[in-house]
């Protein structure tokens, strides 16, 4: 009796393991639609809600998805911005800073990353498969727009993509990265830790293993903080708030430490997540076109 009790509490202790690993890996890979946020995104509506005017663009990835893109041009212009999306938001999120970048001359290109948005069995990866988005990007502002002075700011997943494709592609000169994780596993231990009470041992290894052969990935490629050292000589500026709860703050700090120079880093205290327009508008702002003109002008 006694042993099959115990039994009995092994298989059920053992099934609770395996599924709370399948229901995370689940939640990490399969995105709700939401909508956007005014109090998040600021923008909402598109480029000519600013008077920007812009162009609706598409192109295709290696893998077969549409990518879905505003081109704003500026007449004349030698430099384009690639602006990189979070894992949840739109390409939206990086609307806030399109105003002042257009006006310091640069053309600027805001994207759409692969999301069930497009087509609802589109997996989110951490930025493994997104890579192929910003690829497509890069390949249309080359060959399509003809521009070879291309630099990329990312937001959160985006910033952390980012920082992995510019590390092996050269076509982007500079990058402005704000609340990007330096490793995914542990900002998703992080967040499992703090929304479902989920200790990291023995869940999270179980997850990965899940995530990685649900998503047909390897997480180790998911981590900039093994990356953002072989971008130098090209100069990097991290941005993080102190009171990112999605994104915690040592995780900029471990990305500028990894980083060589050229590098800045901007410490915003009591900035939320990816949220440093909001915090402080101008300096936001300015200090991100500031170091565009420091490093993209030839």
């Amino acid at each position: 009796m006694i042993k099959k009790i115990i039994i009995s509490i092994v298989m059920i202790i053992t099934l609770a393991y395996i599924g709370s690993a399948w229901f995370f890996s689940s939640k990490i890979l399969q995105l709700a639609l939401t909508e956007c946020s005014v109090e998040h995104f600021v923008f909402c509506g598109d480029p000519s809600t600013q008077e920007i005017n812009f162009e609706e663009v598409s192109f295709e990835t290696v893998d077969g998805f549409t990518i879905p893109a505003w081109f704003m041009p500026v007449e004349n212009a030698e430099h384009v911005i690639l602006l990189v999306h979070g894992r949840t938001a739109s390409r939206h999120e990086g609307m806030r800073y399109a105003k002042p970048l257009i006006s310091a001359g640069y053309s600027v290109l805001a994207i759409d990353l692969r999301h069930p948005r497009q087509d609802p069995n589109i997996l989110s990866t951490m930025g493994f498969h997104e890579k192929k988005d910003v690829l497509a990007a890069l390949d249309y502002l080359a060959e399509v727009k003809g521009f070879d002075s291309i630099g990329v700011m990312g937001f959160s997943m985006g910033a952390a993509t980012s920082i992995i494709v510019m590390a092996n592609d050269p076509r982007i000169k500079v990058g402005v990265f704000s609340g990007g994780y330096a490793n995914a596993m542990d900002a998703l231990a992080e967040q499992a830790k703090i929304i479902y009470g989920l200790p990291r041992y023995p869940l999270m290894p179980l997850v990965e293993l899940f995530f990685e052969w649900r998503g047909n990935l390897t997480s180790e490629e998911t981590d900039p903080e093994n990356y953002i050292a072989q971008i130098a000589p090209r100069p990097v500026y991290i941005m993080h708030g102190t009171a990112d709860t999605t994104v915690n703050f040592h995780h900029g700090e471990r990305l500028f430490a990894a980083a060589k120079q050229p590098k800045q880093f901007w410490r915003a205290e009591g900035g939320a997540h990816t949220r440093l327009w909001q915090l402080d508008q101008e300096k936001a702002e300015s200090s991100v076109v500031e170091f565009f003109e420091r490093y993209l002008q030839p």
